[in-house]
């Protein structure tokens, strides 16, 4: 069967009205992908109202003429003339098209209005509508303010390729739909009617077509960006040279953005940051994705520099002094096992020199904690300075200073090091009587045990003896290792002592010197050590210097005051400097005597324990006085305060050392006891004389006017009560103070 011409005419338009409307998704998906740009969504609607522009002729083609579907094609195919204006604006960048928009609206639709209302635009009437005299003239001028618009934003652009060809098929539809409006003939107007959107069609399905490769070339850069952007974030953390990560960023760059000349740098600024840059040798404009994605590898390499920056200053802090530079007691236990090791595989020596500045704290309290900190660096230089090289110098803390010698010489060679060590550092030059060196040595031997903390305690040790003996010098030899060794066994003896109870209290009377009336006891502590009674003077110094004096002063004080109970006599407690140095002092006696009978306490202490810590123990006493206790200041006379100070000290009694009593017999000793027993009734002050143990002593002390005296003479020390005369009574005079 034979079709018709208008059946082929309604048949190409659907055609083109489908094909179109397809293209329609294409432009959809490319807005879509373009993130809503303005160019995609001004083509989308074009192409929309072109599809419908062909629908519509199509059913021209195949319904009765009438006069609706004519004006709604005029109508359509103003809107396409209407919707080039942005179309061009977003594709060219041309001028602000508003105005032209408003203008061309306003004549489409006044030409609506006529169309409607009036002859002028299509005659009503009779069938098929005719034009009117003023339909070519309503259409084209429009028209021809869209082409100045497309003329002056494209003389402004430089074009594509495809912008070109889009602008060729453009005009070609242009000015077919122009000659539609002037030929005379009607079945030729009606062809370029209905075709003249054809190329146009053509060229924004090409373009839709273009866009979509575009548009997905371009999500398949993206996501090798990202892909880029995440290696570079994982080789961070694998690569430890920031300069590797900016040359392995950088070949990213080039292979993702197709550019081999694109470079890198990495620059150093202040406080720890650093600022990179990848960019094009050429100078190449780049769009906005490529920036973000060159400023994204960039901030990945900074970043990394700056961290591995930080950690390179952490670890630095973590093993180094900050005032001094040295290493710190982190970094020496590593370079002295490191040491230790080497010298057992090449049978050689190590030796450790601590040294310690000799009053440090006074100096630095006085000079100021600047000037300390200065004569600290100048320590840690001089001892650079002088140890051997290959040796290492580290600060462990304070005025702690610790040099690791390795392949260490002899004895003799080490002890003229550290000689060279103690005399060769006068300090600041502008400061008298600066801090002084001391210098403890300790040698590690192959075949002794690797043990680190030992031979840092053995320098240590002999530091401490050399500071104690003021040699200024000392190796810590066979000698003193069998001293540390005594000690440490003593330590432990004391330990297991104290938990087995082994501490017993002896008692010494306190006599009356001219009736030898016992008037008070003195509690002292004993121990008894496997069945042998060690004296005060073999364990008592340790006991103060490790702190076990605190127990075992408490367990005394309970002691004392059982004996208290069982006697009916006042008891006299020697109390350590130690001891009153505790900040739980008065609760220790509190604890120990319980809350009665303090007039029958009196606290024995030394002129060391005040001065150790003045002001707290002052206040300490001053307390333990105003519930009754009395303060009695023992071995008087062979310490080191002055007594201008005695006055302001919360003491009642003096009790005068038994090396003054031994010299009564010369005029020397007299005299000093004279000068002892003015400065006490001075001050209204008791006396008791000690270590009495001769008649003639005793009677040379009552001579001076000593009321009270203690010594072996008068009663050894002994658990139980050693009586001379007869008791007092309970409540008989002493009660009475």
């Amino acid at each position: 069967m034979e079709i018709s011409a208008p059946t082929w005419a309604a048949l190409v338009q659907f055609s083109a009205a489908g094909l179109v409307g397809g293209f329609c998704m294409l432009h959809w998906v490319w807005w879509r992908g373009r993130l809503r740009r303005a160019g995609a969504a001004w083509t989308l609607l074009w192409s929309a109202a072109l599809a419908l522009l062909f629908l519509v002729n199509g059913l021209l083609a195949v319904l009765p003429a009438g006069e609706v579907l004519p004006f709604v094609r005029a109508q359509l195919l103003a809107a396409a003339v209407v919707l080039a204006l942005p179309a061009t604006r977003a594709y060219a960048s041309g001028p602000p098209v508003r105005a032209y928009v408003l203008a061309t609206s306003a004549l489409y639709i006044l030409r609506a209005v006529l169309w409607l209302g009036t002859d002028l635009v299509v005659r009503h009437g009779g069938g098929a509508s005719a034009r009117g005299p003023v339909d070519a003239i309503t259409f084209l001028v429009p028209v021809t303010i869209v082409g100045v618009y497309v003329v002056v934003a494209v003389g402004k652009t430089r074009l594509t390729a495809m912008g070109a060809a889009l602008l060729a098929v453009s005009s070609l539809s242009t000015l077919v739909l122009v000659a539609s409006f002037l030929v005379a003939d009607p079945a030729l107007r009606e062809i370029l009617t209905s075709s003249w959107a054809i190329p146009l069609c053509i060229g924004l399905e090409a373009l839709a077509l273009h866009r979509l490769r575009r548009s997905q070339w371009e999500a398949d850069r993206q996501n090798s960006m990202r892909d880029a952007v995440a290696r570079i974030a994982n080789a961070a953390w694998f690569l430890k040279d920031p300069e590797a990560l900016l040359l392995r960023a950088r070949e990213e760059a080039r292979h993702v953005l197709g550019d081999p000349k694109i470079e890198g740098s990495l620059r150093n600024l202040p406080r720890g940051r650093f600022v990179t840059e990848l960019f094009p040798l050429e100078g190449r404009p780049l769009d906005p994705r490529e920036r973000g994605f060159l400023m994204d590898l960039a901030q990945l390499v900074s970043a990394h520099a700056e961290r591995t920056e930080l950690a390179d200053r952490l670890g630095r802090a973590a093993f180094t002094d900050s005032l001094t530079s040295l290493p710190n007691r982190h970094a020496l236990d590593k370079q002295l096992a490191e040491a230790l090791d080497q010298a057992e595989v090449e049978r050689t020596r190590v030796a450790v020199v601590y040294c310690d500045l000799d009053h440090f704290k006074q100096a630095n309290d006085h000079h100021g904690h600047a000037w300390g900190d200065a004569l600290l660096v100048q320590v840690a230089d001089h001892l650079r300075s002088q140890v051997p090289a290959g040796s290492s110098v580290a600060r462990l803390g304070g005025d702690e200073f610790v040099a690791v010698i390795s392949r260490a010489p002899s004895d003799d060679a080490l002890r003229d090091l550290g000689h060279r060590l103690r005399n060769g550092f006068t300090g600041p030059g502008t400061v008298s009587n600066a801090p002084r060196l001391t210098v403890g040595i300790a040698a590690w031997e192959p075949g002794e045990p690797l043990d680190t903390e030992a031979l840092l305690r053995h320098a240590d040790t002999a530091m401490l003896e050399a500071k104690r003996t003021r040699v200024g010098v000392l190796l810590f030899d066979r000698p003193l290792r069998r001293r540390v060794q005594s000690e440490t066994r003593l330590r432990r003896a004391l330990d297991e002592g104290i938990a087995d109870h082994e501490f017993v209290t002896h008692f010494q009377p306190i006599v009356d010197a001219r009736t030898l009336e016992v008037v008070e006891l003195e509690a002292l502590a004993r121990w008894s050590h496997r069945g042998t009674m060690l004296q005060p003077a073999e364990w008592l110094p340790l006991a103060e210097e490790s702190g076990l004096i605190i127990p075992i002063g408490e367990a005394l004080m309970a002691s004392a005051r059982t004996g208290y109970d069982r006697f009916q006599l006042p008891v006299a407690v020697n109390v350590a400097a130690r001891q009153v140095s505790e900040p739980d002092f008065l609760d220790q006696v509190e604890r120990a005597w319980g809350d009665s009978e303090w007039v029958r306490l009196t606290i024995e202490v030394t002129e060391s324990a005040l001065l150790a810590d003045d002001a707290a123990a002052t206040i300490k006493l001053q307390a333990l006085r105003e519930r009754g206790v009395r303060i009695a200041l023992d071995d008087f006379g062979t310490g080191y305060s002055s007594l201008s100070r005695l006055a302001s000290l919360p003491v009642d009694i003096l009790k005068i050392d038994q090396s003054f009593v031994r010299e009564i017999g010369t005029a020397r000793g007299i005299a000093v006891l004279r000068a002892i027993l003015g400065l006490a009734e001075a001050h209204g002050l008791e006396v008791v004389a000690e270590g009495v143990e001769q008649a003639t002593q005793l009677t040379a002390l009552v001579e001076l006017g000593v009321t009270r005296v203690q010594g072996n003479l008068l009663g050894r020390a002994a658990p139980g009560l050693p009586v001379r005369g007869p008791r007092p009574r309970r409540h008989g005079a002493l009660g009475a103070r």
